[in-house]
């Protein structure tokens, strides 16, 4: 599995505001659904996450806006798992107009393990598989 996913959502009119644009809060939706296809691509999907009794609740958010989208185009998300730890996971997304590869934005979420009692759970221990798969997806940017 490649440490950097990419994720195609074609923008919906209803996506768009006053100004026909996208609304800002969509590309955090964006995000979701490029990470839930992300976990499902790498083998460990979070539909059997919450049936294995884990829930990862997004802990902040953070999206810079660099050029408008606009209804019809397809948004290329770019998702890489940028920390992961037993109890914690990390990831940025990076949104492209795929036509024009032009970059539209960028942004990070972080995440914790919760079990069905609503506290933080060490992932490594309860489903180290899971760990250990998702720890090969963390990216590691090339230095210099």
């Amino acid at each position: 599995m490649e440490t950097t996913y990419s994720y195609l959502h074609r923008v919906q009119y209803y996506e768009t505001d006053g100004m026909r644009i996208v609304h800002h809060a969509n590309y955090i939706h964006w995000m979701e659904e490029a990470r839930i296809a992300y976990m499902e691509e790498a083998g460990y999907g979070y539909d059997r996450m919450e049936a294995d009794g884990i829930a990862i609740p997004v802990l902040g958010i953070d999206c810079q806006y660099k050029s408008m989208m606009r209804f019809g185009q397809i948004c290329r998300v770019l998702v890489r798992v940028t920390k992961l730890t037993p109890v914690r996971m990390s990831l940025s997304y990076e949104f492209y107009d795929s036509e024009t590869d032009t970059l539209c934005g960028t942004a990070t979420s972080d995440h914790c393990f919760i079990g069905k009692n609503g506290r933080p759970v060490s992932l490594k221990k309860y489903l180290p598989k899971v760990f250990d798969l998702y720890s090969k997806l963390v990216w590691k940017p090339e230095t210099l």
